[in-house]
């Protein structure tokens, strides 16, 4: 019996999903994050635990760039929706500030505490707070960009599809692109995989919040990307999505980083001279209509 597509096991869906099974030095990496985003913390600007909701975990780490008028990045961090802080990613926002923007780092509840769909009600709940604040930040509230990278990339793509004007009564474009890392727009599969005991999906879930079953008519333009080593899956969901995305007329690129890993994929935004960098700065200036 197929479980998704042509799987008909967890186990190889978990040979997908799983980077464990496919990084051998996967435990490295993460144990790295922490070092360094202290150190990205004691060397940049930085205003920490800033309160954006009622719950404890809705807070953000802003890192505001030197001049006012910057264009604002979003940053969600992955661990598949269960692990991680906004201090494990601080290291994100060193690359992107040398670039001329003010950084914000989200922090969510994680599963199974709660759902993925809380998850998405506090992100989108981020951009809300930002509209009205982020000039405290040096940021421009009509120059949002959200990014994210595995379960981040999954909350970006949702935040890109939300309806901000009826729902919120916002500016209908007030994220003006979206950089999608890595991510995960199709929740089916990991119903069958090793994850499920912790994200404790249902069909519910699974409809509403995957971002490829959820294609808006109107959306920013996005650039989906991942490293060109990743698993067959990621590289499909992102391929995948980008198609759909296409498919209803809306604006998208993609950009492969050849020879990269999930990790390294998006490890470019800790570096200003990085080709993810880079990309990302000609990207908000199409966005903006300058190029």
């Amino acid at each position: 019996m197929k479980l998704y597509r042509n799987f008909t096991t967890q186990e190889e869906i978990d040979l997908e999903y799983n980077l464990a099974l496919t990084i051998p030095d996967t435990r490295e990496w993460i144990r790295m994050y922490g070092p360094r985003s202290s150190e990205v913390r004691r060397r940049l600007r930085c205003e920490l635990g800033v309160q954006f909701g009622p719950t404890l975990d809705e807070t953000v780490d802003i890192f505001p760039a030197e001049k006012s008028g910057a264009p604002v990045l979003v940053f969600i961090h992955g661990g598949y929706w269960f692990w991680g802080t906004s201090k494990d990613f601080s290291l994100m926002a060193a690359g992107p500030v040398a670039r001329g923007f003010t950084v914000v780092v989200t922090n969510y509840s994680l599963c199974p505490k709660v759902t993925i769909a809380e998850i998405t009600r506090q992100s989108r709940a981020v951009v809300a707070w930002l509209h009205h604040e982020v000039k405290k930040f040096n940021g421009d509230p009509s120059r949002i960009f959200v990014a994210g990278t595995c379960a981040g990339g999954q909350q970006a793509a949702m935040l890109v599809a939300t309806d901000w004007e009826s729902e919120y009564g916002l500016p209908r474009d007030i994220i003006k692109g979206g950089i999608l890392i890595s991510g995960v727009f199709d929740l089916r599969p990991l119903r069958y995989s090793y994850l499920q005991p912790k994200l404790l999906l249902t069909h519910e879930v699974i409809l509403q919040q995957s971002p490829y079953l959820n294609i808006p008519d109107y959306g920013p333009s996005l650039l989906v990307t991942f490293g060109g080593i990743e698993t067959q899956e990621f590289q499909r969901q992102s391929r995948d999505f980008l198609e759909a995305w296409r498919a209803k007329g809306l604006e998208g690129e993609l950009l492969v980083q050849k020879g990269k890993h999930h990790f390294e994929a998006f490890d470019g935004f800790i570096d200003e001279h990085s080709e993810l960098c880079q990309a990302l700065v000609d990207f908000t200036i199409r966005c903006e209509g300058l190029a």
